[in-house]
């Protein structure tokens, strides 16, 4: 019969990627940890030793005495560990065969092969952690740029946390003041109850309406920002690539035509993560292979979060250029006017008369003349207002947006039924869903299948 899964159990993992590498690392956590290791190792008594120490050994096969690996094991005694339980992290010699061997003797002496995220969840079940912090460990997994990671690390630091839970603090305050007039009338008024209902309300709906100014900065942090880099044939589309990312990744000839597909990459530009799409010159073409290309490139328009629409300043406007500019009018974009190094032939002011003056940026993709200007452009319009604190809290995925809106949707029901002098024990229910929502984003009040779903998207051995 199949062993039953229990959060009490001894689990393992492999916490490093797989493949060869210098070091592997496997890890245990639970109150056997220490146990099962000691089936498994020769070397000093692990029972003896300090905690968050390393200590050198190897690991052998007791069936067979032999030697599996040389290792150090580091032993962390609980509470002072991730998971607040006691953790054994093995390290081996990088390489498929040793780590796997390993990992199978720590499962063949009781260890259970750890779920998805579930070292976090025990960190989060344990109370060492909160739903936000969790997420940040995965977000500081992913960073792609220093300040992606910054906010990580001070997501991870409880800056969120705390300010969620001081917002619902404040709430059960004012919560608890109103039951106290409900069940006490004659020492309080219906009109002062409101009162304070009323301020409480309107007070945290500005402290969420200032998180979820930061939601769409926070967002791009963590996933990117899908930026497509249009225009015909030949305008500089590619070298513009290459350029941001300082190698040479897309084909760039004198041929118009030459990028039939579209390629993506990631780059840091002054801290925005941008998801760069380069794309097939978008004109009319009877070639098959290359009309695919164009189709994707303007699918790729309808997708992005910011269009860099390169147009070529040594030739005035075609009717292809006036297409794009049409097609893009509803996108956050940039113009980006390349090959200023030839011979101006473009009528500055007839663009002007298209697009707005600040959208343009005059460069040399050649010369590197104006790239700079276009990263501070980048940057100024994605974190315009915050691009320089370190200090600001930011939301950075769906769920929590999702939930800050819904609780700010409670507090506009407490401020409309209020004004329409509904009884205050109704307008008490929306003020606790407030309250609630919030809690969901700590985990205080998360149901159980929100948790599990949420670190079923960790990877294996985090």
């Amino acid at each position: 019969m199949p062993t039953t899964v229990t959060e009490f159990d001894t689990i393992t993992a492999i916490s490093t990627p797989p493949g060869e590498g210098a070091i592997s690392i496997v890890r245990l956590s639970g109150d056997e940890s220490l146990a099962i290791i000691k089936r498994i190792y020769r070397g000093k008594d692990l029972d003896q030793v300090a905690s968050h120490t390393i200590n050198y050994g190897h690991i052998i096969d007791p069936k067979t005495n032999a030697v599996v690996d040389e290792v150090m094991v580091s032993v962390m005694r609980a509470p002072k560990t991730f998971t607040r339980e006691d953790v054994i992290e093995i390290n081996c010699h990088g390489g498929i065969v040793a780590t796997n061997r390993i990992l199978q003797l720590l499962m063949s002496y009781g260890a259970r092969m750890a779920e998805p995220g579930e070292f976090t969840k025990r960190a989060f079940l344990n109370g060492r952690i909160d739903l936000t912090q969790a997420e940040s460990v995965m977000d500081l997994i992913r960073a792609k740029t220093d300040r992606a990671m910054q906010v990580a690390v001070d997501q991870l630091d409880g800056s969120l946390a705390h300010l969620i839970k001081n917002l619902r603090q404040e709430i059960l305050e004012v919560l608890a003041q109103v039951e106290v007039n409900i069940d006490y009338p004659e020492y309080d008024t219906d009109e002062m109850t409101t009162r304070v209902l009323l301020e409480k309300a309107e007070l945290v709906k500005g402290r969420i309406g200032e998180l979820l100014q930061t939601a769409q900065q926070g967002k791009v942090l963590r996933e990117g920002l899908a930026t497509a880099i249009v225009g015909r044939p030949n305008v500089g589309k590619s070298s513009l690539l290459n350029h941001l990312l300082h190698e040479d990744k897309a084909i760039v000839t004198d041929v118009a035509g030459t990028t039939r597909d579209v390629l993506e990459e990631y780059v840091n530009v002054r801290g925005v993560p941008l998801k760069l799409v380069d794309t097939a010159g978008i004109h009319d073409t009877e070639d098959k292979v290359e009309k695919i290309g164009v189709e994707r490139s303007r699918a790729a328009i309808t997708k992005a979060d910011l269009i860099l629409l390169v147009l070529n300043q040594s030739e005035p406007l075609t009717v292809e250029d006036r297409e794009l500019i049409t097609a893009t009018t509803d996108k956050k974009r940039i113009i980006i006017l390349n090959k200023t190094d030839l011979p101006n032939r473009l009528d500055l002011n007839e663009l002007k008369t298209l697009v707005s003056a600040d959208e343009i940026i005059q460069t040399s993709i050649l010369t590197s003349e104006g790239v700079t200007d276009l990263e501070a452009q980048i940057a100024k319009r994605f974190f315009g207002g915050i691009e320089n604190s370190q200090s600001t809290v930011m939301i950075t995925n769906a769920r929590q947006i999702g939930l800050l809106n819904q609780a700010q949707q409670s507090l506009d029901e407490v401020i409309s039924g209020i004004a329409a002098g509904m009884p205050v024990d109704l307008v008490q229910i929306d003020m606790t869903n407030c309250w609630d929502k919030l809690g969901e984003i700590t985990g205080d009040s998360a149901p159980d299948e929100l948790i599990t779903e949420l670190f079923s998207q960790f990877c294996l051995g985090k």
